[in-house]
C-alpha cells in the first residue's frame, strides 16, 4: 500500500508545481512629466464584475526610489490572458497575463511600464522655502516701508544719521512735556523748587516710566 501512495503522492505535488508558476511583472512608474513615483503601492484589482482575476486580489509591491517596481504573482496554466489591473495612486492600468511570453522571456518576467496622467505632488522642502522666501520677501518689504516713513520726516532723517531725539517727561506739576535732561531746571526755575527736591521728583517721574516700559 504503501508503494502505492508514495509515487501516487508525489505525482500530485509535482502536477501541482507544473501548473502554478510565479507570474513576474517589471516596469517602472513615472508621473506625466516622467519624474519617477518613488516609494509608492501598486495594487492588482480586478474590474467591477470580473471574477476571473479575484485570486490575485490584494498582491502589491512597492516602487523603489528610482520608480522600478516588480509584482509576484502565482499563475496558473488555466488563468493564461488574464485581465488584471493594476492600481497605481488612484490610476488603473490593463495588464494580459502572459505565461507564453513569460516563459520565454530571458530573464523570466514581463515588462510594463506604467505612466500616470497627473504630475508629482509638490514637495515638502520646496514648499517650506517657498514659504519662508515668502515670509522672508513681506518682512523685507515691511522693514522697507517703514524705513520709508521714517525717512519722510526730519526726526526720522536725523534717527537714520545717528541723532536721536531725547526723551521728554511730563512735569507732574505742570503736565508740560520737558525734555529729561531739562526736567530739573525746570522744577528749580519754574517752579521754586530747591534743587534736591527737584532731583528727587524728577527721579520718581523716570521710575515711574520704566516701570510701564517692562
Amino acid at each position: 500500500m504503501r508503494r502505492i501512495l508514495l509515487p501516487l503522492l508525489l505525482v500530485i505535488l509535482f502536477s501541482m508545481n507544473v501548473q502554478a508558476e510565479t507570474y513576474k511583472i517589471s516596469g517602472r512608474a513615472s508621473y506625466a512629466d516622467d519624474t519617477p513615483v518613488a516609494l509608492q503601492y501598486i495594487s492588482v484589482e480586478c474590474e467591477q464584475g470580473v471574477i476571473d482575476c479575484y485570486q490575485y486580489r490584494g498582491t502589491n509591491a512597492i516602487t523603489d526610489v528610482y520608480g522600478y517596481f516588480t509584482i509576484l504573482m502565482e499563475a496558473k496554466s488555466e488563468d493564461n490572458h488574464v485581465e488584471v489591473q493594476l492600481t497605481l495612486r488612484g490610476e488603473n492600468f490593463t495588464h494580459t497575463i502572459d505565461l507564453e511570453k513569460h516563459q520565454n522571456s530571458s530573464d523570466d518576467r514581463v515588462y510594463q511600464d506604467l505612466q500616470l496622467q497627473q504630475n508629482p505632488p509638490p514637495s515638502g522642502v520646496l514648499m517650506g522655502l517657498s514659504c519662508a522666501v515668502l515670509v522672508f520677501a513681506l518682512a523685507f518689504i515691511s522693514v522697507l516701508a517703514k524705513t520709508r516713513r521714517r525717512l519722510s520726516t526730519r526726526d526720522g532723517r536725523l534717527e537714520f544719521r545717528g541723532y536721536k531725539q531725547a526723551r521728554q517727561l511730563q512735569c507732574s506739576i505742570c503736565n508740560e512735556m520737558i525734555l529729561q535732561h531739562q526736567l530739573v531746571k525746570h522744577l528749580v526755575v519754574d517752579h521754586d523748587m530747591e534743587a534736591v527736591d527737584a532731583g528727587k521728583l524728577t527721579g520718581k517721574i523716570m521710575r515711574r516710566i520704566w516701570s510701564e516700559e517692562e
